[in-house]
């Protein structure tokens, strides 16, 4: 990122101490060629010709002797490339003036290495040299505010946001590339400030080493492929550096930033506006914001709301709060003029820099600062909008939409705030060089449900099942949203995804019943929600139908969860180790489900005791299943209770006389316990309430 406007000098030397000191440095050396190479150097360093000043302070750093002086002139080194957005460059040369213990004329310098190890994705070690100055600085704010932000990213890094990010290879070069605006109410232009090949300023800038940065332009076609990039006009475009633009909403204005250069003068940068005129602009003109007499500082990336009654910008004017703060202007008709600016305040701005603010539809605020908890560099917030020209405490966008490096000048695709495009100097995803422009896009969660019905007995697949899933919303008041129905395919399978474009079955925050049914087999049912659901997912659900014929026609024994009584007893076993009102519950849902339903509940004895006896015994036991099930609300015509006895044997094999042959005590008991058993049968299907029996 390219602060081309001017910098924030974070920490300054005591620049009269500094100058009686290299008078003295001079004076022992007595080398005219050396003093001049680093005096030059300093000179460009604060006119932010760093670019420049980088070669200078090489060629003087290896003449220079004094190793106080040579610790200095690293740390300036360091400094030319933070303020270039080359951090393992200025990691290089704020190490070496650390091994020349420059840390003793100023201790920050362990704040600055912090910072652009950070930039690089360097947490730990970032972390650890925060702490060096912690030690010496206790109390420093400052630096327990980075302590903070550095944990912070690394957590932030571990739980990214669901955005996916890519880079505009077609439109970005090996140039910088940034701060994109959209040049048409359909968005479908997109104009940017690019230091490619072609610009109209000739010769390099002193500040970064290459082209003068001008307005480009591309257009996107159907596919969405955007086209070779164009220089906008003459009438906008100079020899000097324009920048961050805006559009009026109806496509007839811009609004962006251009740096003035006068040999020897140091003028900061302007907000110009150029009005359309059928298909060319009329020449820019300067949009007074300065304060009177404030020719050098500086004002720019300016942002527009909806109905241009006021205008955001970035500038560095008295009365902020540090570096460079968003400042608000009111567009007065009357006088055809903006007025005086106003600082947006605390609540936006902080000691660090805030820019290239954005105005969403929603008038939401975005911006850039590297003055609250971020992962590195330059980080994007959002404040929302809390009324008439306010916002709230802004928000970190977080990982990946925000790198360790310097991300800025973000804006959306039109009723959207999931998709846009991201000015980023990160290298991790392909960057061509320097800035580069990122498209973002923030997958929209989508869920689906498939489900698979077979027969539970034959486990075969059942063709031509109703399936039907009806949508709830629980925030709601009557709840029921949506109802779909479909019949399974060949397969036993039908598939609730798509409706048609855009349009989709299951959605987030809701609740689904699902009901499966077809004659001659117990209905299904089943649930899904999707409530705090955070991924797409498929909801996969395989349905096992219980018929209610056999193969031959005759009525299906249908088993359920075993019921245990007490020993000789009809009562239902209850205690700390067994609950069989829990096994019979799994018999109230499937009357509850299918509530046409008639059944015969049979209950089974073994063959030990008289035939009389167990058939009482049974009878007692399958009233008493019945009885639990009437005081759960299931109307008793709807149940027939039969007691058999030991008359039917579980199966070929567990007759008594089978039994008593088998050669254990424990072989024996088992097979008796499978004929102590609780079914049931389905006797008819078109029980209707209020009936006799």
């Amino acid at each position: 990122m390219i602060n081309y406007y001017g910098k924030q000098r974070q920490f300054k030397l005591n620049l009269a101490a500094f100058g009686l000191f290299l008078i003295f440095v001079f004076n022992v050396n007595n080398n005219s060629a050396q003093k001049n190479f680093v005096s030059e150097a300093d000179v460009k360093f604060e006119n932010e010709a760093y670019f420049t000043a980088i070669d200078l302070y090489k060629k003087g750093e290896v003449k220079e002797k004094d190793i106080r002086e040579k610790g200095r002139i690293n740390f300036q080194l360091a400094e030319c490339y933070r303020y270039s957005v080359e951090p393992a460059q200025a990691q290089t040369y704020y190490q070496r003036a650390i091994k020349l213990k420059f840390q003793e004329e100023n201790q920050e310098i362990f704040l600055l290495l912090a910072d652009v190890l950070k930039e690089q994705g360097e947490y730990q070690s970032a972390l650890e040299n925060i702490n060096k100055f912690l030690e010496l600085n206790p109390e420093d704010k400052k630096a327990s505010d980075a302590l903070v932000s550095c944990k912070k990213a690394i957590e932030w890094k571990e739980n990214p946001t669901k955005h996916m990010i890519q880079n505009e290879i077609l439109i970005n070069s090996d140039h910088y590339d940034f701060a994109p605006t959209w040049g048409d109410k359909k968005h479908n232009i997109l104009i940017f400030a690019s230091a490619r090949e072609g610009s109209t300023g000739d010769g390099i800038d002193a500040r970064t080493g290459e082209s003068f940065m001008d307005l480009w332009s591309t257009t996107r076609d159907n596919n969405g492929k955007w086209s070779e990039p164009q220089l906008l006009p003459n009438s906008i475009n100079t020899k000097d550096n324009e920048g961050p633009a805006v559009m009026s909403k109806k496509g007839d204005k811009i609004f962006f930033t251009r740096c003035p250069r006068e040999k020897k003068i140091n003028l900061g940068c302007e907000i110009f506006e150029a009005e359309k005129k059928g298909n060319s602009w009329t020449q820019a003109e300067k949009i007074q914001l300065k304060p009177e007499g404030a020719d050098t500082l500086s004002c720019g990336h300016p942002a527009i709301n909806s109905t241009m009654r006021f205008m955001i910008f970035s500038a560095d004017f008295p009365g902020g709060y540090g570096g460079k703060d968003l400042w608000i202007s009111e567009y007065d008709k009357r006088e055809d003029s903006w007025m005086s600016p106003t600082n947006l305040g605390s609540s936006v701005n902080t000691d660090g820099d805030e820019m290239f603010p954005y105005l969403a539809e929603d008038n939401s605020l975005y911006f850039s600062s590297d003055g609250y908890v971020g992962l590195g560099g330059l980080d994007v917030f959002k404040a929302e909008n809390t009324g008439d020209k306010t916002w709230g405490d802004p928000v970190n966008l977080q990982w990946p939409i925000n790198s360790p490096e310097h991300d800025f000048g973000i804006i959306f695709e039109r009723g959207t705030d999931k998709r846009g495009y991201i000015t980023s100097s990160r290298e991790d995803l392909g960057g061509k060089g320097k800035d580069d422009l990122y498209n973002f896009n923030l997958p929209e969660i989508q869920f689906s449900l498939s489900v698979f019905v077979s027969n539970k007995e034959t486990n075969e697949q059942i063709p031509g099942v109703t399936i039907k899933v009806t949508g709830i919303d629980t925030s709601t008041a009557g709840g029921i949203v949506s109802e779909y129905v479909q019949t399974t395919d060949g397969e036993g399978k039908a598939i609730f995804e798509e409706i048609s474009k855009g349009k989709r079955y299951i959605l987030k925050e809701m609740i689904y019943e699902i009901e499966v049914e077809k004659d001659s087999f117990l209905v299904a049912r089943n649930q899904i929600s999707t409530i705090n659901e955070e991924n797409s997912k498929r909801f996969l659900e395989e349905v096992y139908l219980i018929p209610i014929v056999d193969e031959s026609g005759e009525a299906a024994i249908i088993d359920f969860p075993e019921v245990q009584y007490a020993l000789d007893k009809a009562e239902l076993l209850v205690d700390e180790n067994v609950n069989s009102e829990d096994s019979l519950d799994f018999l109230y849902t499937t009357l509850t489900d299918n509530p046409n339903i008639v059944i015969e509940l049979q209950a089974h004895t073994d063959c030990r005791g008289s035939d009389k006896y167990n058939k009482k015994l049974s009878q007692r036991r399958a009233q008493s299943c019945v009885d639990y099930l009437i005081s759960k609300g299931i109307p008793k015509e709807r149940m027939v209770p039969v007691g058999y006895g030991e008359d039917r044997p579980r199966m070929e094999g567990l007759e008594c006389g089978s039994i008593d042959r088998l050669s254990t005590k424990e072989e024996q008991e088992a097979a008796h316990q499978k004929n102590r058993r609780t079914q049931f049968i389905v006797l008819s299907t078109d029980y209707s309430p209020g009936l006799d029996e």
